[in-house]
């Protein structure tokens, strides 16, 4: 599915576009991002330019590409949800870019995509990012052990499950 343009009071969200690129490969390559997203991704940069699978918006501030948030779907009827993950500049962190992207994929996925629940996967230590999903409404379901390989510690590490559920979006 091509993502749809969506629009919240200072972030614009759009389809990933090949001028996009660069700058989403240099904001993943910044080492507050490369410790929790793959610094080797410009191959899967580039696979967001199709038409399938995850859905995958550039953030956008004043013009400015500022980040990506992607939303995958499970449409299975008795298992349906949607997932959400997505990455900031680091020189754009601490101003609530990340909450109201998350807001604005939020509402849509509910409004638009007729989901019921949503889930989130960070890293235990990823505090900023489970600030962020909490300050939206997503509640701790519990900690997925040895959840993902931490390049940077270069060991397994714990994730943690958040879901939202409709009723309790703060959007």
């Amino acid at each position: 599915m091509t993502a749809p343009a969506l629009q919240g009071e200072r972030v614009e969200l759009r389809a990933v576009a090949a001028a996009d690129l660069d700058e989403l490969h240099r904001i993943v390559s910044t080492p507050e991002v490369t410790r929790w997203w793959n610094p080797h991704m410009r191959e899967k940069l580039e696979a967001w330019l199709g038409d399938g699978g995850p859905i995958h918006w550039t953030i956008r501030v004043d013009g400015v590409t500022v980040g990506q948030i992607q939303a995958h779907e499970e449409n299975g009827s008795d298992f349906r949800r949607a997932g959400i993950d997505l990455f900031l500049d680091p020189a754009r962190h601490g101003r609530g870019l990340g909450r109201e992207s998350v807001r604005v994929a939020a509402r849509w996925l509910f409004d638009e995509r007729g989901h019921h629940r949503l889930v989130i996967d960070p890293a235990v230590a990823n505090e900023r990012a489970i600030r962020c999903y909490e300050a939206v409404g997503f509640r701790r379901v519990g900690v997925m052990r040895s959840y993902w390989f931490d390049r940077t510690l270069g060991e397994w590490v714990d994730g943690v499950l958040l879901d939202l559920l409709r009723d309790e979006f703060r959007g």
